[in-house]
């Protein structure tokens, strides 16, 4: 009997996956259990495994189609076994089209190649209707019709798919540029009190467990979001939700990407628990072995380019549904006035980017105040 391959719900939040990449081809035998198939959830990779025995008889969604939970991916079965009731019942991919971008390679007709090189048309962009998503003569004038880009004939290095990871996180930061009106205050901090107190807890301690700035900067943020609980809002609908739970992201960069793993319930974590956490979180983030479910869910975001050297302030884009990103810069010596003379002290830029539409300017500024006064005396961070 034949069975599907289906999209599976691979986190709490999830409500759509993307196949990356398929690693079986019609036709091959599998077991159960075996993967099959890429999907990209959350800016993450997950491998969805056989779940029987047989010959994969049709890929029904090829790279790069987006699928509902429970959407076909595939189907299993015995050679020569009658599938079509299946697919008649399987749920229609989003945007019920499937892309002609399958398995690395673009599916066209000859006559339609043809017709998209006369015409300077870039095909890779056309969503093919035909089977498995190849691209017709039809598909081509549509195209024409709606005036997609013509092909790019400039000198080129290189050429790198627009895709997976990468996509994601372009479809989520424009998403979020373009929802949120987005307003960033920009403040310089004194770090001379809290370099000292990181060397004095990490005397004597080993490598693997010494605290970092961004340790500090996650239970300082957590600690200001607590006295400033209307920065820990959410937009839903046509509710501002204050939120209960102070979950912070730790932005972490790949080579491929940005992904950020949640640190949740910070302010009721100890300094030593948020190090261990945030090193393992970062760890399994830089080895693709995240949960879903651990990039989901966070209040406030935390994205530290301090140890890059090279900027002061910048403006992050907030990470939705969140309203509010903190971006760190790095630290330098500086001269500033203390006391009525100019002295050089540990300075670190900080930045703020917030959404406008729930969170006004003052309150944004009483929160930065807050969190400089934190780091500034960082021992009421913990009282």
């Amino acid at each position: 009997m034949a069975t599907a391959i289906a999209m599976p719900k691979l986190g709490l939040s999830m409500k759509t996956g993307t196949v990356g990449k398929w690693l079986k081809n019609e036709g091959d035998a599998i077991k159960s259990g075996e993967p099959v198939v890429e999907v990209l959830t959350e800016k993450i990779t997950n491998k969805v495994e056989a779940p029987a025995d047989g010959i994969l008889l049709k890929i029904v969604a090829p790279k790069g189609t987006k699928l509902p939970i429970g959407g076909l991916l595939g189907v299993i079965g015995e050679a020569g076994e009658d599938i079509s009731a299946l697919l008649a019942e399987a749920p229609a991919a989003e945007g019920g089209k499937a892309p002609a971008a399958a398995g690395g390679k673009v599916k066209i007709s000859p006559a339609a190649r043809k017709m998209a090189e006369e015409q300077g048309i870039d095909y890779t962009r056309i969503a093919g209707t035909g089977p498995q998503g190849r691209i017709t003569k039809e598909d081509v004038e549509k195209a024409l019709e709606e005036g997609i880009a013509p092909a790019d004939d400039r000198p080129t290095l290189e050429v790198i798919p627009y895709e997976g990871m990468r996509k994601a996180i372009g479809d989520n930061m424009a998403q979020s540029w373009a929802v949120a009106p987005k307003v960033t205050h920009h403040i310089s901090v004194d770090m001379t009190e809290i370099l000292a107190l990181r060397q004095k807890v990490n005397e004597g301690a080993k490598k693997r467990d010494r605290v970092s700035i961004t340790d500090f900067l996650v239970k300082a943020v957590a600690r200001a979001l607590e006295l400033r609980p209307n920065i820990n809002v959410t937009l839903d609908g046509d509710q501002v939700k204050v939120l209960k739970d102070i979950n912070i992201g730790v932005a972490v960069a790949l080579d491929d990407g940005l992904i950020v793993p949640v640190v949740r319930n910070a302010n009721e974590k100890c300094l030593a628990d948020i190090n261990k956490e945030v090193k393992d979180l970062a760890k399994r983030t830089r080895k693709n072995q995240l949960n879903p479910d651990e990039m989901t869910g966070g209040t406030f975001t935390v994205t530290n380019l301090g140890a890059y050297g090279s900027v002061d302030w910048f403006t992050p884009i907030i990470n939705q549904p969140e309203s509010a990103i903190l971006g760190v810069g790095r630290t330098v010596q500086k001269p500033v006035v203390v006391d009525g003379e100019i002295v050089i002290r540990p300075m670190m830029g900080l930045s703020l980017a917030f959404d406008h539409r729930i969170i006004d300017g003052a309150p944004a500024a009483e929160f930065l105040a807050v969190l400089v006064e934190l780091i500034e005396n960082p021992h009421k961070i913990f009282i």
